[in-house]
């Protein structure tokens, strides 16, 4: 027998059906919160790579399955992703230029197959450059100010081939001002700004780099020396606040499911739409655990999607976009 000072709050009766689980839930994700990461590549390179199941590549012309299959698993939103063949790489990424480029055939393709598909393109260099960094490389160091013009180069085809956002990856001090100005002098304003604003040098990319076919690229000098020291928490709060007053519309922290404080604390301190990037470590090690049989993978993969949302992230840029899309749709029938 309780006592009768035994409290008469019991939070655990609004756990105790499923109805009422659902109408008390704090936090909920949808496919509309997703972004599917969209690999584009040339004939001469293979659809798909060993360190990243269930990843491949698509040429242009197979784009309308990826349409068909973002579609059937209600995701709203793609990014695109260059593959570079080797023999297309230079120091000064000037395959970057290409107006008959991967990303932006791409781009020109999807706004035709899928008019309301929203279409963000990453912007980086490290794809273009057979040095591996996301800028011009000299001497030990990634220079920072000729990489920023170069990328407001590219940035001003993205935007002219239809990309309604652009997203920076690379890193360098002052970029989303260039670009912003760039693209507002040409009459794209209308077009938007995601920064990678909190983008930490973790060691998570590695099957990223195997899909983009830039692993073992990097010759001399340390990305550690533009993206972030994870060791550091409130130096991302000044990169954000920075790419906002240079006129971010939407910021972003990679890694994603290590860095759920940065997400909290970016959304919490500046109410900006926050977007998580769920890396390639992170999918990577999810699919292995759960090929061998230790996690359900359904089950651990929507966990981690919430616990993205619950942390403040508004948007999710995931890997298993199509799979979670169909989770969730099979989870709400």
């Amino acid at each position: 027998m309780v006592s009768a000072s035994f409290p008469n709050t019991r939070l655990r009766r609004n756990r105790r059906y499923d109805w009422l689980r659902d109408l008390v839930a704090e936090t909920s994700v949808s496919p509309k919160d997703l972004v599917w990461p969209l690999f584009i590549r040339d004939k001469g390179t293979s659809a798909t790579v060993p360190s990243l199941p269930g990843v491949r590549r698509y040429l242009v012309e197979e784009l309308q399955d990826a349409v068909s299959l973002a579609q059937e698993a209600g995701v709203t939103a793609l990014m695109l992703f260059p593959v570079v063949e080797q023999h297309l790489k230079d120091a000064k990424a000037s395959q970057s230029l290409n107006p008959e480029g991967l990303v932006l055939n791409a781009t020109r393709a999807l706004a035709h197959l899928a008019p309301n598909m929203g279409i963000m393109v990453d912007l980086a260099l490290d794809p273009f450059t057979d040095h591996g960094h996301d800028g011009f490389y000299h001497e030990g160091d990634v220079l920072n100010d000729a990489t920023v013009e170069h990328l407001c180069q590219v940035a001003l085809l993205q935007a002219e081939a239809g990309a309604h956002m652009i997203a920076p990856s690379d890193m360098m001090d002052g970029r989303i001002g260039a670009i912003r100005k760039t693209l507002d002098g040409a009459g794209y304003n209308h077009v938007g700004i995601l920064a990678y604003a909190a983008k930490y040098a973790s060691s998570l990319y590695g099957p990223f780099r195997d899909i983009v076919d830039s692993s073992g690229c990097l010759k001399g000098g340390s990305k550690a020396t533009y993206q972030m020291d994870p060791r550091n928490g409130n130096e991302a709060m000044r990169e954000v606040a920075q790419d906002i007053a240079q006129g971010a519309d939407a910021v972003m922290v990679k890694p994603g499911s290590l860095y759920l404080d940065i997400v909290y604390r970016v959304k919490s301190t500046f109410q900006i739409p926050t977007f998580a990037y769920h890396v390639s470590g992170e999918y990577a090690m999810l699919k292995a655990a759960a090929a061998a049989g230790y996690l359900d993978e359904p089950a651990v993969l929507l966990e981690t999607l919430t616990a993205f949302k619950r942390a403040g992230a508004d948007a999710i840029i995931t890997y298993s976009a199509l799979e979670a899309g169909h989770f969730l749709q099979e989870a709400l029938s």
